[in-house]
């Protein structure tokens, strides 16, 4: 892992990014102390297709579909408790 000041980071960041994305550590270090770490960010997660979400649905364990919804379900407990 390598180590840059604040002031050689500025000077070098291109070059520091392209080490980063490379997958050398780089630190940018504040009067000799780590401070920052450059590090490629993680590729974002695909959105899931309606055919996901229909897979998840069959696929199911331990959970069956709600009989009812929830404003149908507070109101008949409350209709019990004022009985």
């Amino acid at each position: 892992m390598s180590t840059y000041s604040v002031a050689d980071a500025k000077n070098q960041l291109s070059e520091l990014i392209d080490r980063a994305l490379r997958g050398e550590g780089v630190v940018i270090t504040r009067h000799g102390r780590p401070m920052v770490e450059l590090k490629p960010v993680d590729e974002p997660v695909k959105p899931l297709s309606a055919a996901d979400l229909d897979w998840l649905v069959v696929h199911r364990v331990g959970r069956t579909p709600a009989s009812e919804d929830a404003g149908h379900l507070v109101e008949r407990m409350r209709d019990e408790s004022e009985r």
